[in-house]
Formats: C-alpha cells, sequence, structure tokens
C-alpha cells in the first residue's frame, strides 16, 4: 500500500471536513486537513518532473503546508530521500503517517477534485473519495462563509450576484470531478453528504470496502471529547457529530435564490436525483442566468491565463 494513499475531495462546503474527520480516526490511516500544496508544487506540469532544491523550497514556502503536520527539517529529510517530485510527496505522507503512528496517509483538499487526472498520474495507486452535497445547501453555507478574499467571494461577480457565483462553482467543481473520477473505475467513489448524515456506519463500511480497509468503529466517535458548545461556533469549528438540518434550503434560502441557482445548474441538480423547486424557470430570471454564465467564464479563463503564467501564485478557489 502506497502513500498517499487516500485524497478525499468536493466541491468547498460539501462536507469534505466532515468525512476527513471520520477517516483520520481510523486507526490505519491519518488524513491530512487542507495542505492543498501538492497541485500548486507542480503548477504548469502535466506529470512528474525531477526534484530540484527550487521545488523544494516553492513547496516549504507555500502558505498551507504546514498543515500537513510535518516540521520543515522532516520535510527536508524526505527530499533528501526522493528524486522526483512524486517521490517527494509519497515519502512526506509516509513521514506523516509514520509521525503519527499508522501505516498510511492521505489528504483532504476539496478543490483537488479538479486535478484527478493529474493526480492520478503521479499516484497510481491512490483512492480518491469524492463527497457530493444539495448544491443548494452548499449555497447557503457558502454565502456565510465567503468574502472579498476567501473562497468564491473573490470573483468579482460575487459583489452582484453571489447566488450565481455559487450555483456556477457547485457545478463547476462536481461535474469535474464526475467526468475525470469515471475513467479511475474502482479507485474513485462518490460519496453523498446527506447519506453520510443519515447513515454514517453503512456508508463508512461501504467506503472501506472500497479503499480495502477494515471498518473501525472509531471513525463514528471522531468527536469524542472535541466537541464544544461554545456561543457563536460554526458546526465545524464546535465538532459536532453528524447532524441533520444545519442547512436546509426548502426552509432557509430564499425562492428567487432558489430558481437562480437551479437555472444555472438544475440540470446537474436533476441528474445527480436532487428534487428541484422549479420545473419552469420564468424569463426574467433565465435571462439574468444567460448574464452570468459569459461573465463567470471569462473570469475563469482570466484566472487559467494567470496560473499558467505563475503571476498569482494563489489563483485557485480553495478555502483558506
Amino acid at each position: 500500500m502506497a502513500n498517499p494513499y487516500v485524497f478525499v475531495v468536493g466541491c468547498p462546503r460539501s462536507g469534505t471536513t466532515l468525512l476527513q474527520r471520520m477517516l483520520d480516526s481510523h486507526p490505519l490511516l491519518t488524513v491530512a486537513n487542507d495542505p492543498h500544496f501538492i497541485e500548486y508544487g507542480i503548477r504548469g506540469e502535466d506529470g512528474d518532473v525531477p526534484l530540484t532544491a527550487k521545488l523544494v523550497e516553492r513547496v516549504l514556502s507555500y502558505r498551507t503546508f504546514g498543515r500537513l503536520g510535518l516540521s520543515v527539517e522532516e520535510a527536508r529529510a524526505a527530499a533528501r530521500r526522493a528524486t522526483t517530485y512524486a517521490e517527494f510527496v509519497r515519502t512526506l505522507f509516509t513521514a506523516l503517517a509514520t509521525k503519527r503512528n499508522k501505516p498510511l496517509a492521505g489528504e483532504k483538499t476539496p478543490h483537488y477534485v479538479r486535478f484527478l487526472p493529474l493526480l492520478h498520474g503521479l499516484f497510481p495507486q491512490a483512492r480518491f473519495i469524492h463527497i457530493i452535497r444539495d448544491g443548494r445547501d452548499v449555497a447557503l453555507s457558502t454565502l456565510e462563509w465567503a468574502r472579498p478574499d476567501r473562497g468564491p467571494g473573490r470573483f468579482r461577480l460575487w459583489a452582484s450576484e453571489p447566488v450565481a457565483v455559487c450555483a456556477l462553482s457547485w457545478r463547476w467543481h462536481v461535474a469535474t470531478g464526475r467526468r475525470d473520477g469515471s475513467p479511475l473505475g474502482q479507485l474513485y467513489r462518490e460519496v453523498r453528504y446527506e447519506a453520510l448524515l443519515e447513515d454514517p456506519e453503512t456508508i463508512l463500511r461501504e467506503l472501506m470496502d472500497v479503499i480495502e480497509l477494515p471498518f473501525a468503529r472509531e471513525m463514528l466517535d471522531y468527536h469524542r471529547g472535541k466537541t464544544r458548545r461554545d456561543p457563536g461556533l460554526t458546526p465545524k469549528d464546535a465538532w459536532l457529530p453528524p447532524t441533520l438540518g444545519l442547512r436546509d434550503w426548502r426552509a432557509q434560502m430564499a425562492l428567487e435564490d432558489v430558481e437562480l441557482f437551479e437555472a444555472l445548474a438544475g440540470d446537474l441538480l436533476s441528474s445527480l436525483g436532487y428534487e428541484r423547486a422549479f420545473s419552469t424557470i420564468t424569463p426574467e430570471v433565465d435571462a439574468l442566468a444567460s448574464r452570468c454564465r459569459p461573465a463567470w467564464e471569462r473570469e475563469l479563463r482570466t484566472r487559467r491565463r494567470r496560473a499558467a503564467s505563475r503571476l498569482d501564485p494563489f489563483p485557485a478557489l480553495e478555502a483558506r
């Protein structure tokens, strides 16, 4: 079994942290939370490259590298045992596993859902778990969390049409992951956030069969001794156990926002089996959606050009 062993991916605000905490509680597996340096380190390349001192420094200087859980000294020691970038990353994750007294290590970084072919090329044995949540509930969470310097709040369109950005971002992440994950066969598995909340044991047992690890009850108890009841904490910061109803678009989302979301991503909702509130879209909302789509695509193209030219070191949509 090679490291990194598993990647947890999905549209941000889809429950990736919940699943990461469950898997990280397995006695044989540790899952790092959001270091998201792998794609950044090799950005602009199509596959593995020779490891250089400059590349090592690029990774170590990445603003969230510390979330991996290794010190700079431990990371430099890993670099000395590697000759390529993929070997370097494998050695880092093996060092993390050893440090936590487990044989296997993986990572949760939501936006990796957009880089499955690259990650599979670097780590052909890695498993990918794509967690999918009703996009309207994702939008409710995103509207609370995003801001001009974080997540999709950095898109110019956010200032005037934040719900449209939520819909288009959710569609982009989920559709890209499904498209690129399907060719990976048994290495790729989708899991519904709603199913994980309703019956965590059944879903975790199914996931363990897929990633070829025994089921461990510790995964169900990930929150034991960590749950906090301080007022004002988010459910994530409070380390709540799986809790139904934290977000419910039917009760908490304005009808005009639901209609705009469905105008932009309703076909994907339907293909995933999520019920839609609107069987038809009014001409006014349809016209607004038609204006939002090209604005979103123009900004995506601009961001891709900036990333390719290395002018912007942090252009991705990941959570920070």
